[in-house]
């Protein structure tokens, strides 16, 4: 009989519990949240854009600003833990670059980094002892990192995110492969990428882990993705309604009240899909209406002000500020479970707990 789980093992980095509390912008996944996870035994992460916000700097030079900001939340983190602490750096974000060298100067253990395909994150932590982990959305994006990084840098992910089409945020996926009777399952795209990961650990003779994420809420759901050859797994949603997340109580209760119909699928100025929950911004938008979009930030690679019908900089602001009528609220399609606030370690206790009940009632 199981009484505890297998350690997900990143390179020289043992997480006793094997699971990832995922990056969520903008100053949802802050240092509080990412250390209390990481004091826990599992794996935190501080989202890396907009850490600005606050500062008068972030109206007059923002992206000057986030990366003070994120610089200030992996020093806080570092003085509130001796876990593993990480940074989710997104791929459209103008000062990319810059972010990752932040994360690097700063020690951070690790960089998970999605939202495009992060073709020259080693570059930019190059000769960094750092762990680098790609977050993909198929077999074929797997393999395309991993043949580039060989290529060019001679280096292999430390370890690869499989985000599948039920998570929140910012999803790579197609609109029409995000609909309830889409043929796209989180199962089917784990299976994939472990088989392209299989093939370059056994030609380099490496463990590469794959963690499974997007749409997984419970015990069970871990479970099933262990046993499906996933090595840990990625949770953001669920770790919104904490103690420990610095977002405003409105914010959480948002979460807490939602209702299946609550939940939607935005079109995003990063040039990709975003599920979110409703609100009046939202509803606005969902009907057609423009904003006037002024832009003091310049934040994404992907971002044009002439054409884009809001500023999603503000928008998620606004989330921050606890102004929600104005503001885009991202949340996985499981958000709608989510009942009470609980504390981080009670939240992990848990889902350990039910992890293995799960496994021992399976392996009899």
């Amino acid at each position: 009989m199981l009484d505890k789980l297998n350690p997900l093992i990143i390179g020289d980095k043992e997480v006793k519990i094997p699971i990832v509390q995922g990056g969520m912008g903008v100053m949802v996944s802050r240092y509080s949240l990412a250390s209390a996870v990481a004091s826990c035994g599992a794996m935190g992460t501080i989202a890396s854009v907009g850490l600005g916000y606050g500062s008068p700097e972030n109206e007059t030079n923002y992206l000057q600003a986030s990366l003070k900001g994120l610089e200030k939340e992996i020093q806080l983190a570092r003085a509130s833990t001796k876990g593993v602490v990480g940074v989710n750096n997104m791929v459209a974000l103008t000062n990319y670059a810059q972010l990752v060298r932040v994360a690097v100067k700063e020690k951070a253990d690790f960089i998970a980094s999605g939202a495009g395909l992060p073709l020259k994150l080693p570059e930019f932590a190059e000769g960094s002892a750092i762990k680098l982990i790609p977050i993909v959305s198929s077999g074929r994006a797997t393999d395309v990192i991993i043949k580039t990084w060989k290529k060019r840098y001679n280096r292999l992910p430390d370890a690869v995110i499989v985000e599948g089409p039920l998570a929140g945020g910012h999803l790579g996926f197609r609109v029409q492969d995000l609909s309830a009777n889409a043929d796209v399952s989180l199962e089917n795209l784990v299976i994939a990428v472990l088989k392209v990961v299989r093939g370059y650990e056994q030609a380099f003779n490496v463990s590469i882990p794959v963690i499974a994420a997007g749409g997984i809420f419970d015990g069970k759901d871990i479970s099933r993705f262990l046993k499906l050859g996933a090595s840990g797994v990625q949770m953001a949603t669920r770790f919104v309604a904490t103690f420990e997340c610095s977002v405003t109580d409105k914010f959480k209760n948002l979460y807490i009240a939602a209702k299946k119909d609550d939940i939607t699928i935005i079109k995003s100025p990063v040039g990709m899909p975003g599920r979110v929950i409703k609100t009046k911004f939202i509803e606005k938008l969902l009907s057609g209406k423009k904003e006037e979009v002024k832009c003091n930030y310049k934040c994404l690679k992907t971002c044009n002000p002439r054409n884009v019908p809001y500023c999603i900089a503000k928008a998620l602001f606004n989330a921050v500020r606890g102004d929600l009528d104005n503001a885009v609220v991202f949340a996985g399609s499981n958000a709608v479970r989510v009942k009470k606030i609980v504390s981080v370690k009670n939240l992990i206790d848990e889902l350990v707990a039910d992890t293995l009940r799960e496994l021992n009632k399976n392996s009899k």
